[in-house]
């Protein structure tokens, strides 16, 4: 298992170089987006004026204060709480955010099905998971929001943070068929197939 520090936007080789079980720390940007911001971006057509080729998204919809706007702070919000939610149900956008965003690295709780793993693999990007009850850790991570978009939506906004060391967090799913929540259900599987056995019921 190896330790990446990827300063962001990244290339499909760096991302690539990625494997089930290393971990990663991620520094400069990071976008957080949500439900509704995918919904609207891909059942509805609307654009982002971010450019996310080579970047990360975090599943997430943060607890913003609304500040006054100053030279050191344009999106007029600064970071409360910022928590990632669970990723499973946002599985169809996976290869719309890739395809068309170019979106590399998708941060989440929980994991994302075999749909986006294949998108992994045939446009080089990553899963990497985040400990839930960790928003607390997660926020000292976030030195400011920087920008906002689609801010019609809030708190399903698409924000633009900036970060330093955000992270580790660990590669769940990688571009190379890697997927821990596979291992970890074929283990489960095999373990619970042994105690039937053992009961006389398999």
């Amino acid at each position: 298992m190896a330790h990446h520090t990827l300063h962001m936007p990244i290339t499909e080789a760096q991302v690539r170089a990625l494997r089930a079980g290393d971990t990663v720390t991620l520094e400069e940007t990071l976008y957080g987006i949500r439900d509704a911001t995918q919904i609207h971006m891909f059942d509805h057509g609307r654009r982002t004026k971010f450019d996310l080729r080579g970047h990360a998204v975090i599943h997430t919809a943060p607890n913003l204060r609304k500040v006054e706007r100053s030279g050191t702070n344009h999106s007029g919000y600064e970071a409360v709480c910022v928590g990632t939610t669970t990723s499973d149900r946002m599985e169809r956008f996976t290869r719309p955010l890739m395809e068309r965003e170019g979106v590399r690295i998708i941060i989440g709780k929980g994991g994302l099905r075999e749909g986006s793993l294949d998108a992994f693999r045939d446009l080089g990007g990553a899963y990497l998971a985040v400990v839930g009850g960790a928003a607390a850790l997660e926020t000292t991570w976030i030195e400011a929001v920087e920008d906002v978009d689609l801010d019609d939506l809030n708190p399903e906004s698409l924000y633009k943070f900036r970060i330093k060391g955000f992270g580790p967090l660990l590669v769940a799913m990688d571009s190379h068929g890697g997927s821990l929540y596979a291992a970890v259900n074929a283990e489960a599987a095999r373990r619970r197939q042994a105690v039937l056995e053992r009961l006389g019921a398999g």
